[in-house]
């Protein structure tokens, strides 16, 4: 069975490549020729952030009309943010930080979550209620790749994403850790490109993100 047909885990979205691009979209009619554009480079597991108005429209829109990709909601700050992108066409969700209610909504509906976790005792929280693949946000500015080194033995069972001032520079360092299984970036889908309908250079943005090593 496909990734795109079968019901996901987080661990599934961390493993499908590399990099999970984190994307602001402002308009509807960018959403369709920027997922293909991605899935043409090799990337499927899109995260689609809740930080616009039209984000739950351009959901709906890849959910319809780009069957390789997997649309991912990102900046889930409620239930009411996991219902909606669940209702959406989201298989998978991100948020910045970690709540029970967030945590305990996404199990009920059966929305694999990446928490988002800065601290030790985020982690811990989160591990308590079942979830041990998690963001690390915002993870050059919260410690970075000596943070999660840092992590590594007390956590040593915990995956992590770090998603925060990643570049295609930084990205390799980070995914060298065992702990990392993946990054998020969102210089895949620069608002320029995306304003000047250069999807050529989204493609190749994304092919070379697939090349990065872990």
């Amino acid at each position: 069975m496909a990734v795109t047909d079968k019901k996901l885990t987080a661990l599934d979205v961390m493993l499908d490549q590399p990099v999970i691009p984190v994307i602001v979209l402002n308009e509807v009619a960018h959403a369709v020729p920027m997922a293909k554009a991605l899935v043409a480079g090799g990337i499927r597991m899109l995260e689609i952030t809740l930080r616009t108005p039209v984000a739950l429209d351009c959901m709906r829109a890849i959910a319809d009309e780009v069957p390789a990709a997997v649309v991912g909601a990102g900046t889930i700050r409620s239930a009411a943010d996991a219902k909606a992108a669940l209702a959406a066409g989201a298989r998978f969700g991100v948020s910045p930080g970690y709540t029970g209610a967030i945590g305990k909504t996404c199990q009920d509906i059966g929305l694999p979550l990446l928490p988002g976790i800065a601290t030790g005792s985020e982690i811990m929280l989160a591990q308590q209620d079942g979830y041990t693949e998690l963001k690390f946000f915002p993870a050059m500015q919260a410690g970075g790749p000596n943070l999660l080194k840092a992590w590594a033995g007390p956590f040593a069972d915990i995956k992590f994403c770090p998603t925060g001032g990643v570049s295609p520079e930084n990205a390799p360092t980070l995914l060298a850790l065992p702990n990392v299984v993946v990054v998020g970036g969102s210089w895949l889908t620069p608002a320029n490109l995306m304003a000047k309908g250069e999807w050529a250079a989204i493609t190749a943005m994304a092919a070379e993100a697939c090349k990065f090593a872990r």
